[in-house]
């Protein structure tokens, strides 16, 4: 009866550690040795409580807090989940805030995904492991992206056509970044193609917000000096790459615009007016103004 109280006393004891913790693969012996000489209370008398309790998970481990009883504590090795960082991905955004963005929730100095191509992160939240290495962390935004784009694709196309769909990633992002809201994207798209087909200059400002400069506002001085292909102002066609990721409704819209003879756009009282003609379009301005 004393030894049953004695233990129960045990049980009860505090136990002051990390949140998130790792646990090694390996016995139970191991994974006590590990834990020990990591600064953990935890003794060889534990090992039976565990093996009762079921095996210790192996990676990085949700605790939830740093201090519980030793019972708490023993569970929880046994039970806790995954410790996971969630990154959310927003539609519009540059791949230069993006991995800005998940290198600071990760731990990382700084992170750049070379096996992804500029653009090609597909919008959504993702629960990454902690832990997780860089390459991990790319292989995996990488995986998941490809895995829904190409749901996308299949929906128009029989076979996967990388080459051909990253031109629609191109027009998606001007879209995704000019479109006012959801509803205006296939006439934007449509503006996009009609303007290309009659070998306009796309002037855009939105093609502008590329990279760092993806939240800065596009002045006159900034069309002027600016000399990369970004700037549709100054060069004929699309950008080289996509200019940020875009949502599943924008790629649509530049895979199926509607059918118009748009040539001109302008925003006013916060939507968009749609022209033909320049003259058209100037009258537009002056409602806006």
């Amino acid at each position: 009866m004393i030894l049953v109280i004695i233990y129960l006393f045990y049980l009860i004891q505090p136990v002051i550690t990390k949140n998130v913790i790792y646990i090694p693969k390996g016995n139970v012996n191991y994974i006590i040795k590990k834990l020990q000489n990591s600064g953990i209370d935890i003794t060889n008398f534990d090992k039976y409580l565990l093996l009762f309790l079921g095996n210790p998970q192996s990676g990085w481990i949700d605790l939830k807090s740093h201090k519980m009883t030793k019972f708490d504590f023993l569970y929880k090795l046994t039970n806790a989940k995954s410790a996971l960082k969630v990154i959310t991905i927003i539609p519009g955004e540059t791949d230069f805030f993006i991995y800005k963005d998940i290198a600071q929730k990760m731990g990382f100095k700084s992170l750049k995904c070379k096996n992804i191509p500029e653009g090609f992160l597909f919008p959504n939240t993702y629960f990454l492991p902690y832990g997780f290495t860089k390459q991990k962390v790319c292989n995996y935004l990488y995986d998941k992206s490809l895995l829904r784009h190409k749901e996308i694709y299949k929906k128009f196309f029989n076979h996967w056509n990388v080459k051909k769909y990253y031109h629609y990633l191109i027009v998606a992002s001007i879209v995704q970044k000019e479109a006012g809201s959801k509803e205006e994207m296939k006439v934007i798209s449509s503006v996009i193609y009609n303007r290309l087909k009659k070998h306009m200059k796309l002037q855009m400002d939105g093609s502008l917000n590329y990279g760092k400069y993806s939240h800065t506002k596009v002045t006159p001085k900034m069309i002027k000096e600016n000399n990369t292909k970004f700037n549709t102002y100054k060069y004929f066609g699309l950008p080289k790459k996509p200019i940020c990721v875009s949502s599943k409704e924008a790629i649509i819209a530049s895979i199926v615009p509607i059918k118009s003879k748009y040539l001109y756009f302008v925003r006013v009282n916060g939507k968009h007016k749609f022209a033909k003609s320049y003259k058209e379009h100037l009258k537009n301005i002056k409602q806006g103004n």
